[in-house]
């Protein structure tokens, strides 16, 4: 696989060439935007704000380095997303990591209503968000196989 970056070459990551918006194209932006302000409410300032958001004390230098891990592991998808955006051949692969990243952290927090109990509502929002991304990712692939 060859991906260049000259913007002389009309396939290449800096083409002016317009694309037309399709669905799978439409969720992977859309996710990979809506992604962000939640990678940075892991990584800023996790002591202040994850306490304020989710009311639990991120206390001492692990945890802080925990949360900027996740926030790492967020901005490695939110940027493959946006290169399957960008480049066809990426497209399938980016889908593929986005309905397993999105349907794993969803199946994470229905294990945890299962084990723990309800969370609160903004993790039951994520919950279902991340279902309904996962869900859309699947269709994007069955409608580029199908046709």
């Amino acid at each position: 696989m060859h991906l260049s970056l000259s913007s002389s070459d009309e396939s290449g990551w800096l083409s002016t060439r317009k694309k037309p918006m399709t669905f799978d194209r439409f969720i992977l932006a859309f996710a990979a935007t809506g992604l962000i302000p939640i990678a940075l409410t892991y990584g800023i300032r996790p002591v202040t704000v994850l306490t304020a958001l989710y009311g639990f004390d991120v206390v001492g230098i692990n945890a802080p380095n925990i949360f900027r891990a996740v926030m790492g592991l967020y901005f490695g998808q939110i940027i493959f997303w946006y290169m399957g955006f960008a480049k066809d051949e990426l497209r399938r692969p980016a889908l593929y990591m986005m309905a397993t990243f999105m349907l794993g952290l969803a199946a994470g927090r229905v294990l945890s209503l299962v084990i723990d109990g309800v969370a609160n509502w903004l993790l039951l929002l994520y919950l279902f968000l991340e279902a309904l991304l996962g869900t859309l990712a699947v269709s994007a692939l069955r409608r580029t196989v199908d046709g």
